[in-house]
């Protein structure tokens, strides 16, 4: 919105040249999203505390746990909200990849939205049922990715970039629908499946959002784009102004989020983050480098799926507990201990994903 005021009036106002600098923007995008998040937290926690929307905890989980019951949970909104608000503020609205992105967002936040609300407000411990949330969730990827798919149909946009191989970049064709909804589909659980522990999983979704900020950067930059041996695309650069926007509202929901969490962000937050996540990976031709950028979120799905497949196979689980944050629980480790290790291992792989993209 601001972009379109400004090339508006800077022929009369010459200072308004500024917010058609990516850099400006995508720095002011990141402190609007934050301050957005720090004013809205003690709002939106004494509201859900006098609705009494409280977090529900599973009595096979771990003992620690147990006191985390009636914690204020639904705290989602509060980055959707912040993310929207920057984004329609400091982006250019003509941009298809970032309405795409924020389509996946919204999306999957309502259905996020609903499972909670049937949980906390209703008092249905399953929530949504699995397969209606799949159903939306797939409904969601398979729309995003139809649409990508005709706007970007054989060109860079359809291409599957491979770590490692500057050369190598085959045109996906039709399985490029199948990618993209399998990449934005399954992010969104695993970071689902991360949302354990106070902040385990915001802190490696603001990581991985500051690294694609940089990959989006160097992707709609037609030189850095020619020079890392990267698809150039033009529209993918309006996606750094979305991910430091997601950095910020990230980075101001930890603010409240940290241990002791004073709020959880529930499924409406992490469904929502994960989707998008996934949405920037396919956009920028990076779903690979996702899998290394997202080493935590792949961990805690397999875990997840190794425990499954193991007890129904043999019978013997191979973790005290999955996902496998719990397992460490279970182990005598104190939770700060669990989730700060979890984000050194976020940081170090966010740091090996991007050296790829030299290492051609």
């Amino acid at each position: 919105m601001i972009v379109w005021l400004s090339q508006m009036f800077e022929q009369y106002l010459s200072f308004l040249r500024l917010f058609d600098y990516l850099t400006f923007r995508a720095i002011v995008s990141a402190l609007t999203a934050l301050l957005l998040s720090l004013w809205m937290g003690p709002r939106l926690i004494a509201r859900l505390q006098m609705m009494q929307i409280g977090q529900v905890v599973r009595n096979d989980g771990p003992e620690s746990h147990f006191s985390k019951r009636g914690t204020p949970t639904m705290g989602g909104i509060m980055i959707l909200a912040a993310i929207t608000i920057t984004v329609l503020l400091w982006s250019d609205l003509s941009n298809p990849y970032v309405w795409a992105v924020m389509t996946v967002l919204l999306g999957y936040g309502a259905v996020g939205f609903v499972d909670d609300y049937r949980k906390v407000v209703r008092k249905n411990s399953d929530g949504l049922i699995a397969r209606w949330k799949y159903f939306w969730q797939s409904a969601i990827a398979l729309v995003v990715a139809f649409a990508l798919y005709a706007h970007g149909k054989d060109t860079a946009a359809t291409q599957l970039v491979v770590p490692f191989f500057k050369d190598v970049m085959p045109q996906l064709g039709l399985f490029y629908i199948l990618l993209t909804y399998f990449v934005i589909v399954g992010t969104s659980n695993a970071v689902n499946l991360t949302d354990g522990l106070d902040g385990l999983a915001i802190m490696p979704t603001v990581m991985v959002a500051g690294g694609f900020a940089f990959i989006a950067w160097a992707t709609g930059n037609v030189n850095f784009a020619e020079y890392l041996h990267i698809p150039y695309l033009k529209h993918a650069s309006e996606l750094v102004v979305v991910c430091t926007a997601i950095v910020g509202a990230g980075l101001g929901f930890l603010w409240f989020n940290t241990y002791p969490a004073q709020v959880f962000m529930g499924d409406v937050g992490s469904l929502a983050l994960g989707g998008a996540l996934g949405t920037i990976a396919v956009l920028v031709r990076e779903e690979l480098l996702l899998v290394i950028m997202g080493g935590v979120f792949v961990m805690e799905t397999l875990s997840v799926i190794l425990q499954v497949g193991s007890y129904k196979l043999r019978g013997q689980r191979i973790f005290r507990m999955a996902p496998i944050h719990h397992h460490y629980e279970l182990k005598g480790w104190p939770e700060p201990r669990v989730i700060v290790r979890f984000w050194i291992i976020s940081l170090i792989l966010v740091l090996v994903a991007l050296a790829t993209l030299k290492v051609r």
